[in-house]
């Protein structure tokens, strides 16, 4: 256990322990002291990083159980991030003493208010329902001391911001505001410094904790794509996979042939129901689905443990969906595999941006019922070296012809 844990109080400590955690990583390691010194911060963290644990860990290590008022809030742009939140809360404040509330639009307002009814010392909720809690005199939040706002970027794109500037202003002004968040781009940073006071801007390299995964591609025509990923699945044991598609129009149409191929799946869809997405993603943490069929607006802000693969079966539209996307897998250190479904016409880009990540690339083809990967470095290197060899036989070539001659 490492100090900072150390120092945290018992409870949490039990529940680092029971989850098995040895160190922490490097956003942990960075941003922990200063939000324990009450500092305001500016987060950007790839995916799987354990960011949430970052500013999760110091906000309830600093909540008073005898205060019987919300005391931290923590705000995200969609349900399903803002219930991982809550779970993760939950878990790290077992036998505290210290209850919280999770504050959700869609979800019943009775149920919200009789757990507001019970004094939460932490929330956790969308902007637009706790902003309405708020402003109906239901949640007060003059004992607020932290206000964390993760997916910044999420939350401006959606147009919550509104939202969270109301949350904010209904707090005192010595409270402490964090902006979290996979990217962090000017606008989003230039929104958090209009609220938070000098704040700290830590930034973590996308390499920082991603050097367990293995960026790999297929080639393979847009028409055979579908039988390629069936192949994938087919012969990789264990396999658990998200598959991203460019477009939901065309989700039940590449869902139907796969299943009609017996490929166990669930469609996670950006028009799917709260029961349908609850439905899908529990099968899937679960096991009882080996693949998820999804876009990138269904699957913002979700945390699932253990993918061993992402799949690009649509290549994205630039590096920072493809780094986004393939932050899916490889999460806490944990291996992983990315695999892009590429045209020929497609491979420059995959190459481009593996190597502006500075990641190497692989090649992966299915030999005699088996996965087969190749460092195409290597096979470069041979090419390159291939026509030397062409260029000496033709020396040789010629110097006996003259011989003759």
């Amino acid at each position: 256990m490492t100090e900072q844990i150390h120092s945290f109080p018992e409870y949490i400590q039990t529940a680092w322990n029971k989850s098995g955690f040895t160190s922490l990583t490097d956003i942990q390691e960075r941003a922990i002291p200063k939000l324990l010194e009450n500092k305001d911060i500016v987060i950007e963290s790839p995916t799987g990083t354990g960011k949430t644990l970052a500013y999760v860990l110091p906000a309830l290590a600093k909540l008073d159980p005898e205060i019987k008022n919300a005391q931290a809030v923590f705000l995200a742009p969609t349900r399903e991030l803002a219930m991982q939140i809550y779970d993760v809360c939950q878990k790290f404040t077992e036998n505290s003493g210290l209850s919280g509330a999770s504050l959700i639009g869609g979800a019943n307002m009775q149920r919200q208010l009789d757990k507001l009814k019970k004094k939460p010392q932490f929330i956790v909720g969308t902007p637009g329902r706790v902003k309405e809690l708020i402003q109906n005199k239901k949640l007060k939040m003059h004992e607020v001391k932290t206000i964390v706002i993760d997916e910044a970027d999420h939350i401006i794109e959606a147009g919550f911001n509104g939202d969270v500037e109301q949350v904010i202003a209904a707090t005192l002004k010595d409270r402490q505001l964090v902006f979290v968040s996979a990217t962090i781009n000017k606008k989003t940073e230039d929104w958090s410094k209009k609220f938070a006071v000098e704040p700290a801007v830590i930034k973590v390299e996308k390499q920082a904790e991603a050097n367990q995964v293995k960026h790999t591609f297929m080639v393979s025509d847009y028409r055979d794509k579908v039988d390629n990923l069936r192949k994938l699945i087919r012969h990789t044991p264990g396999i658990k996979a998200i598959v991203f598609i460019n477009s939901s129009m065309k989700m039940d149409e590449f869902a139907s042939k796969l299943e009609y191929k017996k490929i166990k799946l669930g469609v996670l869809a950006g028009n799917s129901t709260k029961q349908e997405r609850q439905k899908v993603l529990n099968d899937f943490k679960k096991g009882k689905i080996p693949v998820l069929l999804t876009t990138d607006v269904a699957t913002r802000g979700l945390d699932i443990p253990d993918v061993t693969h992402v799949v690009h079966f649509e290549l994205p539209e630039d590096v920072k969906q493809y780094v986004h996307r393939s932050g899916r897998t490889g999460r806490m250190g944990k291996e992983g595999t990315v695999v892009s479904l590429v045209t020929k016409a497609e491979l420059s880009s995959i190459k481009k941006w593996t190597t502006n990540m500075n990641v190497p690339l692989h090649k992966q083809h299915l030999e005699r019922g088996n996965i087969v990967i190749e460092d195409i470095q290597k096979e470069t290197e041979k090419k390159k070296a291939a026509p030397n060899n062409g260029q000496l036989q033709n020396r040789k070539t010629n110097g006996i012809k003259k011989k003759r001659d």
